[in-house]
C-alpha cells in the first residue's frame, strides 16, 4: 500500500471513529438532549408568548392610561399628573401597575421632573435615577434634573457629578453647552475658579454659536479677573 493511501485509509478511521463515537454519545444521552432541546423550545416560544401576549397589550394599555398624565404635566398641574385625578391614573399608579413596560420607565422621568417642581428634590432624585434612556436629548435632561436637584439640596460635589454626565456622556449642541455652563456655575461656588475658566472656555470653542456660547465672553472675562486677583 503507498503512503498516500495508508494515509487516506488512516484519516478515513478516524472520521469513522470519530462518527462511531458522536452516535454512541447521542445514543446513551439521547434523553438529556430531548429534555434540553425541548428546555429552548419552551424557553424560546415562552419568551415569544410573553412579549406577543402579556408584555405589548400591557404596554398599549400604559399608553393609553398616562395619556391624561402628559396632559398635565403639560399644563404644570404636578400634582395631577403624580397621583391622577380619580378618572385618570397618575405617572405614580403607572409606575406601580405597568412596572414591565416602557411607559412605566417614562413615567419614572416625569415623576422625577414634577417632584423637581414641587420642590421635593430628594424624591425628584430617587424616580429620576430609575429612568434609563440612551436618548440624545432626553438623558442629558434626566441627569442635568439631578444634578438641579442635588444644587438645590447643597451638595456641590454630586451636582457638579451629573452636570458632567449631563454634558459629556451625550454631546449635542443644545443641551451639553447648558450643562456646561452650570457645571461653571457649580465651579465657581465652590472657588474652582481655573476649572470654570476652562469649561466656558470649552464652551467658546466648540459651541460659540449655541445660546450659551453667544454671551460666554463675559464669563471668561469674569473668571479671569478672579484668577488675576
Amino acid at each position: 500500500m503507498s503512503k498516500k493511501k495508508a494515509t487516506d485509509q488512516d484519516q478515513l478511521e478516524t472520521v469513522e471513529n470519530a462518527l462511531s463515537k458522536t452516535e454512541h454519545y447521542i445514543e446513551e444521552n439521547q434523553k438529556s438532549l430531548t429534555i434540553i432541546l425541548l428546555a429552548i423550545i419552551i424557553i424560546v416560544g415562552g419568551y415569544i408568548g410573553y412579549k406577543r401576549f402579556v408584555e405589548a397589550p400591557k404596554e398599549n394599555e400604559a399608553l393609553q392610561q398616562m395619556w391624561m398624565a402628559e396632559q398635565y404635566f403639560a399644563r404644570d398641574s404636578f400634582n395631577l399628573a403624580l397621583n391622577g385625578d380619580g378618572n385618570y391614573l397618575g405617572f405614580l399608579d403607572i409606575i406601580d401597575e405597568y412596572s414591565i413596560t416602557k411607559s412605566a420607565n417614562l413615567a419614572n422621568y416625569y415623576g422625577g421632573i414634577c417632584y423637581l417642581h414641587l420642590g421635593q428634590y430628594e424624591k425628584a432624585i430617587e424616580y429620576l435615577k430609575k429612568f434609563e434612556s440612551d436618548d440624545k436629548m432626553v438623558a442629558p435632561v434626566a441627569f442635568g434634573a439631578i444634578g438641579d436637584a442635588y444644587m438645590e439640596l447643597n451638595n456641590t460635589s454630586e451636582a457638579a457629578t451629573f452636570y458632567k454626565r449631563a454634558a459629556n456622556d451625550y454631546s449635542n449642541n443644545f443641551t451639553t453647552p447648558l450643562y456646561l455652563m452650570k457645571l461653571g456655575f457649580v465651579y465657581e461656588q465652590t472657588g474652582d475658579i481655573e476649572d470654570a475658566l476652562e469649561v466656558y472656555q470649552q464652551i467658546e470653542k466648540e459651541y460659540p454659536s449655541s445660546t450659551e456660547g453667544k454671551q460666554i465672553e463675559k464669563y471668561i472675562a469674569r473668571v479671569e479677573l478672579m484668577i488675576k486677583k
